[in-house]
């Protein structure tokens, strides 16, 4: 029975795999046509055998074959079993033989966990620690030990007699809870307070950008409301006067809004007449009236309350000419490295002379889902004066609300877009080096981000997708059209992954095409010669990665302009230094300690596997003479 309003297909317009393929042998062999009657009546028959067989779903076929009607198995073995070889007994009745599963390649999953199985099993609750058990939230309900004696006496033992958190700030947070504990516990398992220290910082923060439950929360149930972002992203879903469909960043819709950028306060208060804002199809709410320079709380605002006079930074757009300018020519850039780019490893960085850092890759559909692990990554020390996140999305609404929620929550001076990355599970997404590929969505992201944030937006790109088509001096002049302030450029394409050696005569050409934009090269610097090097190319400057993980120090020795045969004393107090960062950064508790110490060795797998290269290479370089030399 045909649906309403649609034909039926008449039954000579119907035909199978096996009438098609009769079909063509029929027509190829003269002579033949007048058994093809025949043939239709046996395809026939064997479309009805194939119909009552296909009568059940394949699982269920499955066990029906499997069982008998009375419970018996059935001769033949299942999907996925194997038949029984000589010698061997088949299984009685009732017994099932063990299913063969497919191993889960590419996952480890004999690992060992990070936390010690006693970790869950005797936690003690976070109430108790700070000193509040009467307060807990879960009450009877609660899983984690209330009593603190329990708690002692399944402890592990302590790892020194010292606590840095409590050294460096006179209270460790972490109380009983702390693998220093020995430390700053007194009587009754009291947690001592030296309150001459605490004192000094009392009400300073150390580090900056944190998750709050109360934007987590909003998140997560999707309250946040991305005003600038909607407004964009309508503006993309709508036709435009030049014939072009919806979807697709017209130039001639961004030259609009650029010209209402740079106009006067009474013309620049909204977008232009040739961009309207449509409403949102299936949509309750109402979109907001572009001319309106104080919307009410009914349309589509911020959450956030204002109080005192209206300002001209209220109603006034801010135009693209009067962005904080991201001035960072001639510096060192560390790179945003994911795993050993964190918070204990940029103060290292920064303490020997880095002057740029960056966040590591953050997913923007996680920062979007309030995971607290993700939001982690955009954390900031108070020591990193110049710094940026990193962003990875493959779609423009995603990345344009991303970018509008960190515009309203942390403090940034860059934002940064990875279109560098080359591993598979972000490539295949569309995401990272893909974006190269895929122009259209590129431009939108960029343009998307651009008008949300206030801060300069930057792109990381690599000579392109695969190894001997280099494709980046294409796009450079497109993202400065679009609006970026700066653009990185790895001299490797995404098949060569970080083999061979870093193109930088083509960065030096790309460096060319980019101004007056500013671009900074990347890839094998390791020394200062080659930092010297690359400046000679006509770069802005040099973003350093996989030279800072093998040796911080590298940073030092570019501005000193000397090679630093660095003892071995003074690693250990580099990896010392590291590890006292890590207690302060993730805890001094057990779950604060495995997490040190995995990325602790995370960095010490690049320390150890280069090292000893570079002590190499330094010695011929700045070898003593000897008398043979002479």
């Amino acid at each position: 029975m045909a649906a309403a309003g649609v034909a039926p297909v008449r039954e000579r317009f119907v035909a199978s795999k096996e009438r098609f393929h009769a079909y063509l042998r029929a027509s190829g062999e003269p002579g033949s046509r007048g058994d093809e009657e025949e043939e239709e009546e046996k395809e026939k028959e064997k479309e009805k055998e194939a119909s009552s067989e296909q009568s059940e779903p394949p699982a269920k076929r499955g066990r029906l074959d499997a069982q008998g009607q009375d419970g018996e198995r059935s001769g033949e073995p299942e999907d996925g079993e194997k038949e029984p070889e000589d010698g061997e007994k088949e299984p009685e009745d009732g017994e099932k033989e063990p299913v063969e599963r497919k191993r889960a390649r590419g996952q480890n999953k004999s690992r060992p966990c990070m936390k010690p199985n006693h970790y869950e099993k005797s936690r003690l609750c976070p109430s108790v620690t700070q000193g509040c058990a009467e307060k807990c939230y879960f009450g009877p309900r609660c899983r984690f030990l209330h009593d603190v004696s329990e708690y002692m006496a399944a402890k592990p033992a302590d790892l020194g007699h010292s606590c840095v958190l409590f050294e460096t700030f006179g209270r460790c947070p972490y109380g009983v809870t702390c693998r220093f504990a020995k430390a700053h516990l007194g009587d009754g398992y009291q947690n001592v307070v030296n309150a001459e220290l605490a004192k000094q910082w009392e009400g300073k923060s150390l580090v900056r950008n944190n998750l709050s439950k109360d934007l987590q929360h909003q998140l997560r149930k999707k309250k946040f409301i991305f005003k600038k972002a909607d407004e964009y992203l309508r503006s993309l879903a709508k036709p435009h006067h030049n014939g072009g469909k919806g979807g697709k960043a017209s130039g001639h819709c961004a030259e609009g809004e650029e010209v209402s950028n740079c106009a006067t306060p009474e013309d620049g208060l909204g977008d232009t007449s040739e961009c309207p804002v449509l409403p949102e199809e299936g949509g309750d709410a109402k979109p907001t009236p572009v001319q309106s320079p104080r919307p009410t709380e009914s349309e589509g605002m911020c959450p956030t309350k204002t109080a005192g006079p209206v300002t001209d930074e209220d109603v006034i757009k801010l135009r693209s000419c009067e962005k904080k300018k991201l001035e960072i020519q001639g510096k060192l850039y560390l790179a945003p490295l994911t795993t050993c780019g964190n918070l204990p490893f940029r103060r290292i960085c920064k303490r020997f002379g880095a002057d740029v850092t960056c966040g590591e890759m953050a997913v923007c559909t996680n920062l979007l889902q309030g995971q607290s692990s993700e939001w982690a990554l955009l954390k900031r020390h108070h020591t990193e004066d110049i710094f940026g996140v990193q962003l990875e999305g493959a779609f423009p609404d995603t990345m344009t609300k991303c970018a509008e929620l960190l515009n309203q929550t942390i403090d940034v001076d860059f934002v940064d877009i990875n279109v560098g990355c080359p591993i598979d599970l972000v490539y295949k997404k569309g995401g990272g080096c893909a974006l190269m590929t895929r122009s259209n969505k590129f431009e939108q992201i960029v343009r998307g981000m651009n008008s949300v944030l206030d801060v300069p937006l930057t792109v990381k790109i690599r000579t392109g997708v695969q190894e001997k088509m280099n494709v980046a001096h294409k796009i450079i002049p497109k993202i400065r059209e679009w609006g970026a302030s700066m653009v990185t450029l790895h001299g490797r394409s995404r098949e060569q992954r970080y083999t061979r050696v870093a193109d930088w005569d083509y960065i030096a050409e790309c460096a060319k095409i980019a101004s007056p934009m500013p671009l900074f090269g990347n890839g094998d610097i390791l020394s200062y010669e080659d930092a010297n090097q690359a400046m000679q190319t006509g770069v802005s400057g040099i973003m350093i990665a996989r030279g800072a993980l093998i040796k911080p120090w590298l940073f030092t020795e570019i501005k000193e302009q000397r090679h630093w045969d660095i003892s071995s004393s003074e690693r250990l107090d580099i990896l010392r230094d590291f590890t006292n960062y890590g207690l302060e950064h993730w805890g001094s508790d057990t779950q604060g300690v495995e997490k040190t110490r995995k990325f602790l060795l995370e960095w010490l797998s690049f320390l150890c596997s280069v090292c000893v290269l570079l002590q190499v290479y330094s010695s011929r370089v700045i070898r003593t003479p000897t008398s043979e030399d002479q």
